[in-house]
């Protein structure tokens, strides 16, 4: 059994990775290998030299970034000294998960596969490119991917004499074995656990700083359909410090009602206390939870209830369903032909696991506890653009963040986990809010003369207000705002802190309120009239161009009517203009910040 030895490792921001990989470690095992699973940077890259099989997913984020749990397994392998033959012993695959709507489409998977195989590695297959756009989202290209994969993995390792693949209907075993505790003593100081780091700026996911909650303001009118948060955290005493660009990571919690209503539904009692341990020595345990929890703690805190479920929560599901009714519908969702129904039940509506559960009530009763951690994935931190600067606002974290809420053909409006629940904070009640910080995707220049041009509707101009911030408390101009909202009256963010810089010659500021008049107006139609300024602050004067907001349409329409200035005012054509754009890239003077 020694070349039956699987290395499977992921990059994941958001989490999906991580589920995609753990399917192909269930399904590694169904075929005998011994399998390893762990995130790129939790693995030491120097003994890819001594493996001999690896599978790696990653995700793509922001304009082409590597996730955060991928970015030293990332600087080490694009070394430029590493030599050509480093990786000849290595057979290996590589699985993309993309977005078509980015620019950058999956650019790390394809830069990881290419790379592996200049440093000698043998590729199993082709790369694969899953898409969150395909009508039935990334599974489309995921399954026919594996399916050739281990086609071609079991041909080079064929099942040892006596061996054959373990039945798809054999339940593997739990990944963590639940030890029930009856000493409630040990649980007492669950809050000492939450609230436990103060004094170093190492902070992180298992080690966030509790920031006292200042202020929770809307900035938008009561009138108006979305309600927009500009939330104040207090930060003093922690060390954190950032710069404009960063971005801070904040750990949610499910809101009280639905974990009532799952604790309830799943006929778990929430005092309960238990300790986990290791039930196979290639997983770890998971390090945000206390050693003794209780199932109250892990539902706010540690199990995602109120995500869309993935496909693989389905696959488990099955071994658990024993109603006849139940278990045909979860195996059809579990089939190729099933997909278009399956994305018309989950992800259309956006339908929960809690109320998919409730929607399978014989299957969801036969789940042990111990297989929640299997079922469920993890709830994962929020990124928000920090919205205000260190120099103008000491000790302190803004954020601006709007509160997701919409309707879809379910009864109930689905909410944003932690924009709800931050909006439900009460600043009065001396709340903490679990944070920590990292540098985002864009960077601002350090040279104090370089003009900056910035287009950022909606909350989109959080990360532009915090350089704003930071150069005004230095008195320095050079700063142009392109901002975009429906009404002046309604939803215009930060109007007085910014008519007060240009009274003071500190920022020259460009708006368009797309509903206060018969024909919208947008950002981008701004600029086509702003065209030969903005040509020559980019040519003449050597400026940055900066785009933040929502990926859908925004992006491109800006760097059209960008495109457009440079050709008319620069006198290019459209193939010039776009290498002049591409030359801006390069130089880091374009940079976008977008999300969907």
């Amino acid at each position: 059994m020694e070349d039956r030895k699987l290395l499977i490792l992921y990059g994941s921001q958001t989490g999906t990775s991580q589920d995609v990989a753990e399917k192909i470690c269930r399904e590694a095992k169904r075929r005998h290998f011994s399998t390893r699973v762990m995130s790129l940077d939790s693995y030491t890259v120097a003994s890819l030299l001594q493996e001999g099989l690896v599978i790696f997913v990653c995700s793509t984020t922001g304009q082409g970034d590597p996730p955060d749990n991928m970015k030293l397994f990332w600087r080490f392998i694009l070394r430029k000294n590493l030599p050509a033959n480093s990786l000849v012993h290595l057979k290996y695959a590589v699985l993309g998960l993309g977005d078509s709507s980015y620019q950058k489409f999956n650019v790390i998977g394809k830069k990881l596969f290419k790379r592996i195989q200049q440093l000698g590695g043998q590729s199993l297959v082709p790369v694969g490119l899953a898409d969150d756009q395909h009508d039935l989202g990334p599974d489309a290209v995921i399954y026919p991917w594996l399916a050739s994969l281990w086609s071609r993995i079991l041909s080079l390792h064929p099942f040892p004499p006596g061996l054959e693949i373990i039945p798809a209907h054999i339940r593997p075993p739990p990944r963590y074995k639940v030890i029930y505790s009856d000493d409630s003593s040990k649980v007492k100081d669950l809050s000492g656990f939450r609230l436990g780091s103060h004094g170093n700026s190492d902070y992180s996911q298992s080690n966030p700083f509790y920031a006292r909650l200042i202020s929770n303001d809307r900035v938008t009118s009561e009138d108006h359909f979305q309600d927009v948060r500009l939330v104040r955290l207090d930060i003093q005493g922690s060390n954190i410090c950032f710069s404009p660009g960063y971005v801070a990571l904040l750990a949610p919690q499910n809101s009280q009602e639905s974990v009532d209503e799952f604790i309830q539904h799943m006929r778990l009692s929430p005092d309960t206390s238990f300790t986990i341990q290791q039930n196979d020595p290639n997983i770890a345990l998971p390090h945000t939870l206390p050693d003794v929890c209780t199932v109250e703690y892990l539902l706010r805190h540690y199990l995602d209830i109120n995500s869309v479920p993935r496909r693989s929560f389905f696959e488990l599901l099955v071994y658990f369903a024993d109603n006849e009714l139940e278990k045909e519908k979860l195996e059809e969702f579990c089939t190729a032909e099933g997909q278009e129904e399956l994305y018309s039940y989950c992800n259309r509506v956006r339908r929960t696991i809690l109320e998919v559960l409730q929607d399978f009530p014989h299957t969801s009763a036969n789940i042990p506890f111990e297989y929640l951690f299997d079922v469920i994935p993890q709830l994962q931190p929020r990124t928000f653009s920090i919205a205000s600067s260190l120099q103008a606002h000491p000790g302190e974290i803004q954020i601006l963040l709007a509160v997701v809420q919409y309707r879809t053909k379910l009864f109930r409006p689905r909410k944003g986990v932690c924009s709800t629940w931050l909006a439900s904070l009460d600043p009065t009640k001396d709340v903490h809010v679990p944070v920590w910080v990292k540098p985002g995707t864009i960077t601002f220049p350090k040279d104090p003369a370089t003009p900056v041009i910035m287009v950022g509707p909606g909350t989109g101009c959080a990360p532009f207000r915090s350089f704003i911030q930071e150069r005004s408390s230095k008195q320095i101009g050079g700063n142009t705002l392109y901002f975009g909202c429906r009404n002046k009256k309604k939803d215009f963010f930060c109007e007085t802190e910014w008519t007060l810089l240009m009274e003071r010659g500190l920022l020259t500021l460009y708006t368009a309120f797309s509903r206060d008049q018969e024909d919208k107006v947008y950002v981008q139609h701004r600029i086509q009239e702003n065209g030969e300024t903005l040509w020559n602050l980019l040519d003449k004067h050597n400026a940055y161009f900066y785009i933040a907001g929502n990926a859908k349409r925004m992006p491109d329409d800006v760097r059209d009517a960008l495109k457009d200035a440079i050709q008319k005012y620069g006198n290019r054509t459209v193939e010039e203009a776009d290498k002049y754009l591409l030359q801006l890239d390069q130089k880091k003077r374009y940079q976008a910040e977008t999300w969907s």
